[in-house]
């Protein structure tokens, strides 16, 4: 089954031509909590998107779901509102499926459950080594639809030097495999346009394969919206650029040996990067 692709975006334009494209999730990416201080300084992506912006997505598409990353488990202060009152917001502006980022414990995560309270689907992101050690007991929660690996700040939590190191050292396929065993559907990462990416995305989709997963991110540089100014241009990267991906993965549905061999070579390009 293809994966399920979701692309990043606040721009009802961007997100009608992900939709037409064939992007299955518009992601709307509310968390900026503690976000600039654990990524300062790195060429990462801080939307800062608020729930006006999930509203006027939820009126932009029709066939695509609408995911918004709400931001980890908080009390209200004087700058923002508690996570209840958040999520509270979010469900009412029409949000498909909630993602929870950066949770270290258990007890954020059956928070978070609760606070959905089945409204809509759940997506915890493990991307702290808290909940890695905690995964056991976080995967007996009811109420987890999906579970999705953030390998950036994943990989910055165990001091790599590259996101994708988290590929060949074990993490991603020993969770992966705990996620398979709960038959909870599950993703990874992010994938660029095919043949791009210091790891290209064949390999990194071969891995999504071999390992089951179901759902990835289409990275910035699949289409930087901000270095690209005509809705044209955007319409035919997303449309060349998803028909590359679909028809790739028809080679990835077809073949099961490869994926050791691909393996391999990942190892051996991580290493590359690595040794720099």
């Amino acid at each position: 089954m293809p994966l399920k692709l979701m692309y990043i975006t606040n721009q009802p334009e961007v997100a009608k031509i992900a939709e037409v494209a064939g992007v299955d999730r518009i992601f709307v990416d509310m968390e900026y909590i503690g976000k600039a201080d654990r990524q300062g300084g790195m060429d990462t992506v801080q939307s800062k998107h608020t729930v006006e912006d999930v509203q006027r997505i939820r009126e932009s598409i029709h066939s695509s779901e609408l995911l918004v990353r709400v931001n980890p488990i908080h009390g209200a202060t004087q700058d923002y509102c508690s996570s209840k009152d958040e999520i509270d917001e979010v469900i009412s502006r029409g949000a498909d499926i909630l993602m929870l980022p950066f949770f270290k414990k258990v007890e954020e995560v059956r928070e978070f459950v609760k606070l959905v309270g089945g409204r809509a689907k759940t997506i915890p992101l493990v991307e702290t080594p808290e909940a890695v050690e905690n995964i056991d007991e976080i995967l007996k929660i009811n109420g987890i639809d999906e579970i999705f690996i953030g390998l950036n700040d994943l990989s910055l939590g165990y001091n790599k030097k590259f996101m994708f190191e988290l590929l060949v050292d074990g993490t991603v396929e020993n969770l992966c495999c705990k996620f398979r065993q709960k038959n909870i559907p599950f993703g990874f990462g992010g994938i660029a346009s095919i043949g791009k990416g210091l790891l290209p995305s064949e390999y990194v989709i071969r891995e999504h394969y071999r390992l089951g997963s179901t759902c990835s991110i289409l990275s910035r540089s699949f289409c930087n919206v901000n270095n690209v100014k005509s809705l044209d241009k955007i319409s035919d990267i997303f449309v060349n650029g998803i028909a590359e991906i679909r028809n790739f993965e028809k080679e990835c549905e077809v073949h099961s040996k490869y994926f050791f061999d691909n393996l391999s070579d990942i190892r051996n390009i991580v290493k590359s990067v690595t040794d720099k």
